[in-house]
């Protein structure tokens, strides 16, 4: 069938019409959401709500299959992650019965090859690999090994919990995930059969956070930490990854109650953003040094409460805002946003993914 993700675009340009479709937080998890969402995306930047697409508990995370109608979701309250089939404009159906996974489950990810998809658990610490059919139906299911906390020494008198938070797929088929937790980033290797094996980890300032990853197109990988709002930059050397720059995610530095969470690339991959929710920022940060560096430029209000997530489509910034129900639109222009130019209501969004 034919995906409802309108014609195709240019680079740096947004396609005429799209559907993103949105994680949310449904009841179970203190949000107002009745499943995944679907939104309408037009060529001026604005975005319109179409409805749910179908209900589920908590799909707080969605990733999309890259040649197949089929999206994935966890469901983080109930410990599960389900296939869906795109059946209609906006609508989709369960594809085959929801597979366990581990608790509080916050991420999924796809794989380029359509092989596999990752789900990372903020709750337990669990690595998740869920092989695919040819139809993109999951056929099983492997846990990676659990996280070691490198930092132990820091607090030997308490045990530290491992809190996998996103999956990350590499140019060169591995895959990243980060541990908020234990402060680190892990690479992995994938084995069909076997799952995720271990290739190294990159180790992070204690107490930092590592949460959401972002790929230059150079093959450096940015980190934003939740907890110390910074960002990081590790770049790959002879297939080993190490840590090459940290600074601050803000201009204006970090205030009580902050906690990072999304970073993106623009277009051009010129500049990259970054969500700070509490104070409730979009920090615009400079690349520079050909994706060596990341230095914050702009500050700027996100538009709503809690911006858990954004995307960037075309010349257009979306900005998710969980708590106050609202995706907020910026035009980029030059690569710095400026004031808002669209508003939608959308019930409690956590993520915000394009159809394909």
């Amino acid at each position: 069938m034919t995906p409802a993700s309108g014609t195709s675009a240019t680079v740096g340009q947004a396609p005429h019409t799209a559907i993103i479709w949105t994680g949310a937080y449904t009841p179970d998890g203190g949000g107002r959401a009745e499943g995944i969402g679907a939104l309408r995306a037009n060529g001026d930047g604005s975005l319109e709500w179409l409805g749910t697409a179908v209900e589920a508990q908590s799909p707080s995370f969605v990733a999309v299959h890259p040649t197949l109608p089929v999206v994935y979701a966890v469901a983080e309250q109930r410990r599960m992650i389900q296939a869906y089939r795109h059946v209609g404009d906006h609508t989709l159906e369960p594809l085959g019965a929801p597979w366990p996974a581990g608790e509080a489950t916050c991420h999924v990810a796809a794989d380029p090859q359509g092989r596999f998809v990752t789900a990372t658990c903020w709750g337990d610490g669990q690595v998740l690999l869920y092989e695919l059919d040819a139809d993109g139906g999951i056929t099983e299911r492997f846990a990676a090994s659990p996280s070691v906390d490198p930092h132990s020494a820091h607090s030997p008198a308490e045990l530290r919990q491992s809190r996998a938070h996103t999956s990350l797929m590499l140019q060169d088929g591995r895959v990243m995930t980060t541990d908020l937790g234990h402060d680190t980033l892990r690479i992995w290797t994938y084995k069909p059969g076997t799952g995720l094996v271990p290739d190294h980890e990159v180790v992070l300032p204690f107490g930092s956070g590592p949460r959401h990853l972002a790929l230059h197109p150079g093959g450096n990988v940015f980190v934003v930490s939740e907890y110390s709002i910074e960002v990081f930059v590790v770049r790959p050397e002879a297939g080993t990854f190490e840590l090459v720059f940290r600074g601050p995610a803000t201009l204006g530095g970090a205030r009580d109650g902050d906690s990072a969470a999304e970073i993106c690339l623009g277009p051009g991959s010129a500049f990259a953003y970054a969500g700070v929710r509490g104070s409730n920022r979009i920090s615009v940060l400079k690349v520079v040094g050909s994706g060596s560096e990341l230095l914050p430029v702009q500050d700027l209000d996100s538009g709503g409460d809690w911006p858990r997530h954004h995307l960037v489509r075309g010349p257009w910034l979306h900005v998710a805002h969980e708590r106050s129900d609202n995706v907020a639109t910026f035009a980029l222009g030059t690569g710095l946003p400026g004031p808002v130019v669209h508003n939608v209501k959308t019930p409690s969004p956590t993520s915000l993914v394009p159809n394909g």
